[in-house]
This record gives C-alpha cells, sequence and structure tokens, in this order.
C-alpha cells in the first residue's frame, strides 16, 4: 500500500483537510498529515513533521515551497526526490471546498501516479 504525507505549517487547515479527504474518497492507500512549526503543532495539539514520518512516506506533498525548503534543510535532502510542492496558500479553512477544489486539480493526479 502507498503512503501519501501532506506537510503544511500547523496541520490544522491544508494538510489535515487533504488527508482526511483523501481517506475516504481513496482505497488502496495510506494518507498522514504533519506540520513543519512544531511550536505550533505543539501547542495546538497537531502532529509534528519527524524524519521517521518523512521514511514512512512514499510521496510527500507540501503545501508550499517554504515547506520544501526547511524539510531540506533540516537534514532532509536525501527525501528530495519524493517531495512534491502543490502551491496551495495558507488561507482556507479546514475542508473548505476551494481548498477540496485544489486538492482535487494538484495533489490527486500526483497521488494516480504513484
Amino acid at each position: 500500500m502507498k503512503k501519501i504525507l501532506f506537510v503544511c505549517s500547523a496541520n490544522k487547515q491544508r494538510s489535515k483537510t487533504a488527508a482526511d479527504y483523501f481517506s475516504e474518497k481513496l482505497k488502496g492507500f495510506e494518507f498522514d498529515s504533519a506540520g513543519t512549526n512544531h511550536k505550533i503543532c505543539h501547542n495546538e495539539g497537531t502532529q509534528p513533521l519527524t524524519y521517521e514520518l518523512m521514511k514512512w512516506a512514499d510521496l510527500v506533498m507540501v503545501m508550499e515551497e517554504r515547506h520544501r525548503k526547511l524539510i531540506i534543510e533540516n537534514g532532509g535532502s536525501k527525501f528530495g526526490k519524493k517531495i512534491n510542492v502543490l502551491a496551495i496558500p495558507d488561507r482556507f479553512k479546514y475542508f473548505q471546498k476551494e481548498l477540496i477544489d485544489l486538492l482535487e486539480q494538484k495533489a490527486r493526479p500526483l497521488i494516480m501516479n504513484l
């Protein structure tokens, strides 16, 4: 079973929506999500990004280029080939229709080509 990880800053809106949405829609895959800002994740009770999660994933989709850069700068350069930038800005709420539409447009093709 292919494993897909979605990453944003706080794992509250974008990445959480993506993992929850695709878990409902696509069988035969495992989905998880995490945030790059460990302080916010700790304060909000959400999942911070770890080396173990990066290792676990077959495909990593980050919401912004800055998330990719943070991963690479913090020792994740060996994961560079499995990271894809979706270019989805931080202006959406959890399960917002416009966010779902962008995820369908940008993430689904990457998942289906895995």
